[in-house]
């Protein structure tokens, strides 16, 4: 062969290497749940959905929407609910507004004083700005306090306790502090506010301060408002202290829902009312307090960014707080509003987003609201052009979500046996920033999740969101990670704790639930302030709305790829190896918590505990402690095992089912979504947790002491936290057992999927 022979077959073969390397890049990646012959009407569908999503439509829904407060049971609260559902009737849906009648106290008395050592009166009050229109609506407003804080008057000496978590008052006992008898000021962060009063309460504290330090929300981070959107001196953060990792939803109706003639608790037998009384601050009031406290001076850790030195207290700071509410029902208007499938129409697929706020609410809840309408919006045109979803479409706009969940909570106790027969999953929503793609819930949507990202476009960066995503976690994450991302090409979701509206569907039901939002490069302090108005949203958020164009676009993918999907796109590898992790982590705590135990003990005998280097510190030794034991958790390791192997045999089993010519016959097909619809349901238990039986899922639940923040395999890690073996023990059983019953229905759904002639 001449050189030149050479030569050319090597170009030849160089230009077939690029063309099917360029074939490949445009050829479409596969669709989870699709057969390969409808991937291609889907996307076309989805195409379609995205050219009818406006953002000059979503501006004057937020205008709308945010243009006065709309508290629970207010007028503008009622106004938008029947707003909400006229617009989603004109867009072809069956639309409806159920009413909760939910307990939801107003203050009537707020007084907070210095009286010594001198004599100082709080302004409780955020300003009108010329620069914010919606500010000076004075007279609609609710004031700067917090919901189910108790009536109350007292005063007591304060003491200054950082973010208010349990291990700060370690911290305390260390240095010899008592709370008892004392009100506690802590700092927002760290914690959901209500673990703050609900600590303090359990260490006999009679009263509660919570303010936003400037280093965590304020001057330290940014310019303030109204020249940037960091919380200014006088800002201050609403919000709900109910005990929701008990309970969420209306505090007298626990299990049941808050209909005019339900059986309701008396306030006394309210578990989730806080005990003591609590109001948020601003920093401009909490200075002067902060200023006058005397004894040692905090740990570094412990300091904020004000202009003063941190102590811990007791006093000289003595105050006078006094606390009285209207503690009447008010109602909660939910719209509801459904699209009929047309082959499965007994199978439900809904997408909720609350639409209440503290005051005016224009990025929580709003900025989420109005891209849940423009998904709607989206689908209700798809409809007009002639297409119908297979199985039937529920959107969602709950009321009363601020003060724990009160809408969706009460809707779903009221419907829950429907609930539990029909929905497929449900997809959350809340606020809504600019940044990067967060995404929480159940592990057997991760992989649904991950190509929905895939398909949609950062507005900014015009890479997917995925890819943005991920370069955020290699920048930002822990070393283990980065291991992760690296290993993997897809999207890994956050297990979810609580604080939005996926709570009762997922953590009561056991209903598979995704929680979505942007969020990263709009921080700022407005959260429930006045000053979460449209002028702020539209100055330092997302002043476009071309991330609720994104966030729209997401949902409305999870939404039309669950309701039109050939197989429900459910996958359950990612969910074994992800609670295998979980596993191996309570594994770990139960080792860890044995080997501090021996050291501390052993220290503590032969008195090497150095307490402290710094003679000027006093610090209390702490206690030995009981001996930890090795734990049995064999039943879950076990489990898991079992699980591994069914989960894989079942990807590999839809794989060839969606990659055959006749997909999954049609008479399997109903056997086959039920067991994937219980495939979720097969992990709550019947007993709940310990201690809080409400909450039933045996892989994701809130910790009684982080509240939003998730607590994985939550029967079990708290018990080891806790220091209960035994329970430990019997949780790891528990869970073990749920685990099973997942194993059975992907062991079922994978014996359906196989051809009839192959199936025993």
């Amino acid at each position: 062969m001449t050189c030149s022979s050479v030569v050319r077959l090597c170009a030849a073969g160089a230009a077939m290497v690029l063309a099917a390397q360029a074939m490949r890049a445009v050829e479409p990646a596969p669709l989870l749940g699709f057969t390969v012959g409808r991937a291609d009407a889907q996307r076309a569908r989805e195409a379609a959905f995205d050219a009818a999503i406006r953002a000059d439509e979503m501006q004057t829904w937020m205008k709308r929407l945010a243009a006065r407060p709309h508290h629970v049971g207010s007028p503008y609260d009622r106004e938008n609910a029947q707003f909400l559902a006229s617009l989603l009737t004109s867009w072809g849906y069956e639309s409806t507004i159920e009413t909760f009648d939910v307990l939801f106290p107003t203050p009537t008395v707020r007084v907070l004083e210095e009286i010594a050592p001198e004599h100082v009166t709080a302004t409780l009050a955020e300003p009108t700005l010329k620069e914010d229109a919606t500010s000076g609506q004075t007279s609609e407003q609710l004031p700067v306090y917090n919901a189910y804080s108790a009536d109350g008057d007292v005063t007591a000496e304060i003491v200054y306790v950082n973010y208010g978590v349990p291990a700060d008052y370690d911290v305390l006992a260390q240095h010899g502090i008592d709370v008892k008898g004392k009100i506690v000021l802590a700092r927002y962060g760290g914690s959901w506010r209500g673990i703050k009063p609900k600590v303090a309460a359990e260490h006999g504290a009679i009263g509660c301060l919570i303010y936003s330090d400037p280093r965590d929300d304020g001057y330290f981070n940014g310019d303030v408002y109204p020249q940037g959107p960091w919380r200014s001196e006088n800002g201050a953060q609403r919000g709900s202290v109910s005990d929701m990792p008990v309970f969420p939803g209306d505090p007298l109706t626990p299990g049941v829902g808050a209909t005019k003639d339900a059986v309701r608790l008396s306030r006394d037998a309210a578990p989730t009312l806080m005990k003591i009384p609590v109001l948020p601050i601003s920093w401009h009031d909490a200075q002067p307090l902060l200023r006058a406290l005397s004894g040692p001076v905090v740990p570094v850790d412990w300091r904020g960014a004000l202009p003063l030195t941190y102590h811990f207290g007791p006093g000289p700071t003595t105050v006078h707080l006094k606390l009285a509410f209207d503690w009447s029902l008010k109602p909660a208007y939910d719209v509801i509003a459904r699209l009929p499938g047309a082959e499965r129409p007994d199978e439900w697929i809904i997408r909720g987003n609350h639409h209440d706020a503290w005051v005016n609410g224009a990025a929580d809840p709003v900025s989420g609201a109005v891209a849940l309408l423009g998904e709607a919006r989206g689908v209700g045109d798809l409809v007009k052009a002639g297409w119908r979803p297979k199985r039937t479409i529920v959107y969602a706009l709950w009321d009363a979500e601020e003060p724990g969940l009160l809408g969706s909570t009460e809707w779903v106790e009221t419907h829950a046996a429907d609930l539990q027969r029909h929905v497929v999953a449900y997809v959350n929503s809340d606020m809504n920033g600019r940044g990067f793609l967060s995404v929480g819930g159940s592990h057997s949507l991760e992989t649904l999740a991950g190509e929905v990202a895939r398909d949609v476009i950062d507005p900014e960066t015009g890479v997917s969101v995925l890819e943005r995503a991920r370069a955020r976690r290699i920048t930002q994450g822990t070393p283990e990670q980065l291991r992760e991302i690296r290993g993997r090409a897809d999207l890994s979701i956050n297990a979810l704790g609580s604080g939005s509206d996926y709570t009762p569907f997922l953590q009561h039901l056991g209903i598979a639930s995704l929680d979505i939002g942007f969020d990263g490069e709009s921080g700022g302090g407005s959260y429930h302030s006045i000053f979460d108005s449209i002028d702020a949203y539209m100055r330092f958020v997302d002043p476009e709305l071309r991330y609720g164009i994104a966030l729209a676009k997401v949902g409305g993918r999870l939404v039309l790829r669950l309701a039109d999907a050939d197989v429900l796109p459910f996958r359950f590898g990612p969910l074994s190896d992800t609670v295998s992790r979980y596993a191996a982590e309570v594994s770990a705590l139960a080792d860890t918590t044995r080997a501090e135990t021996t050291e501390l003990n052993r220290r503590l005998a032969d008195g090497t505990l150095k307490l402290t280097a710094d003679p000027r510190e006093t610090y209390m030794p702490p206690s030995p402690r009981d001996p930890v034991p090795y734990l049995n958790l064999a039943p879950l390791r076990n489990a898991l095992t079992r699980l591994s192997g069914v989960a894989a045999r079942y990807d590999r089993a839809l794989q060839a089912a969606l990659a055959s010519d006749g997909g999954v016959p049609a008479a399997a097909q109903p056997a086959l979504d039920a067991a994937l619809i219980d495939s979720e349901r097969a992990l709550v238990s019947d007993d709940g947790l310990p201690r809080r039986p409400w909450f039933k899922h045996v892989l994701y639940a809130p910790g009684l002491y982080t509240g939003y923040g998730v607590k994985t395999l939550p029967g079990v890690r708290e018990a080891i936290e806790q220091r209960r073996w035994t329970e430990a023990e019997q949780q790891a059983v528990t869970t073990a057992a749920a685990i099973d019953r997942l194993s059975m229905q992907v062991q079922r759904a994978t014996e359906l999927l196989a051809p009839p002639a192959t199936r025993r």
